[in-house]
C-alpha cells in the first residue's frame, strides 16, 4: 500500500511503532526526563525562545470566574493539537487547586465556582509542557470569594467601569479603549448592555489594525496614533467579542440582554 504525503500541511502525527508521540516530535527544545504532576514530559528551551503567560481573573456575575491569558512568543493552535512540538504553538491547560481540570485553547476561559487557586500551564501541540531551567512555564492566580481575583502579573491595574456619557447624547454610551504593544486598557471587560441601547467604541492604537465586533459584523480601520469610532445599536442579544485581527487581541466583550 502506498502512502501519499502534501506538503505545507499540519505536523504529522505518525511515529514508529513502540515510540511514543512526545519523543518522536523532540526535535524542538530538549525533551527532559522529568514529568509533571499530570505525567507530561517537560520540554526545555532557552529563555529567549520560551513562551510566558499570565493570567487575569475576574468574578463573573452568574457564578465563577473569567480568565483571561497574555501570552508572549506563543500562539493558541487549536487546529494543530496532537501534532509535532513547534516552538511558539500549542494549548494552555488549567489545574485547579492543583489538579488538571480542562484545556484552554484561546485567550479566555471560565472557571466554575468552589475554586481557590489557579495554575495555567502552557503545552505543545503534542502535550509536553514547554519549561525554562527545568520548571514548567505557568502563571498562578487565586481565586477567594472574599478578595476579588487578581492578574498574576507585577502591576495588575484595576478596571475602570465604562459609564455613560453626561446628557443625552446620538452615540448613547462610549466606551474608550487604548491598544499599546499586546496591552489593552482598560483590561477586557464585560460590557452589559440593554437591548436597543447605543453603544460608541473609541479604539486607539499604536499601529494599524482593524477593529471587529463580532456577530454585528461591524468594523473599523485603526491607524496608529488615531482614534477610530465605532457606533453601533445593540438591537440583538447574547455575547459578543470585539477584538482586533491583525494582532488577535481582546478589547472587551458586549453582553446584550
Amino acid at each position: 500500500m502506498l502512502l501519499a504525503v502534501g506538503c505545507g500541511g499540519r505536523a504529522t502525527t505518525h511515529h514508529k511503532p513502540g515510540t511514543g508521540h512526545e519523543q518522536a516530535t523532540g526535535a524542538h527544545g530538549t525533551l527532559l526526563a522529568a514529568h509533571d504532576e499530570s505525567g507530561h514530559r517537560l520540554r526545555e528551551l532557552p529563555t529567549a525562545d520560551a513562551p510566558t503567560i499570565r493570567a487575569e481573573a475576574r468574578p463573573d456575575s452568574e457564578g465563577g470566574w473569567n480568565v483571561h491569558l497574555t501570552v508572549e512568543r506563543f500562539r493558541f493552535t487549536p487546529e494543530s493539537t496532537g501534532g509535532a512540538a513547534l516552538v511558539g504553538r500549542g494549548h494552555a491547560r488549567l489545574l485547579v487547586d492543583g489538579r488538571e481540570t480542562a484545556r484552554a485553547y484561546g485567550p479566555w476561559t471560565h472557571v466554575p465556582p468552589g475554586a481557590h487557586t489557579l495554575t495555567v500551564r502552557l503545552h505543545a501541540d503534542d502535550h509536553t509542557v514547554w519549561a525554562v531551567d527545568g520548571a514548567p512555564v505557568q502563571t498562578t492566580v487565586p481565586l477567594t470569594p472574599s478578595t476579588p481575583p487578581t492578574s498574576a502579573a507585577p502591576t495588575p491595574t484595576p478596571t475602570p467601569t465604562p459609564t455613560p456619557t453626561s446628557g443625552p447624547t446620538p452615540a448613547g454610551r462610549v466606551l474608550d479603549i487604548r491598544v499599546t504593544g499586546s496591552t489593552v486598557a482598560p483590561p477586557p471587560s464585560r460590557v452589559e448592555l440593554k437591548k436597543g441601547e447605543r453603544i460608541t467604541l473609541q479604539v486607539t492604537s499604536d499601529r494599524a489594525d482593524t477593529v471587529h465586533v463580532h456577530g454585528y459584523d461591524r468594523e473599523a480601520t485603526l491607524a496608529p496614533g488615531t482614534p477610530a469610532t465605532l457606533t453601533l445599536t445593540a438591537d440583538r442579544t447574547g455575547l459578543f467579542e470585539v477584538e482586533t485581527h491583525e494582532s488577535g487581541l481582546v478589547l472587551t466583550q458586549l453582553v446584550v440582554r
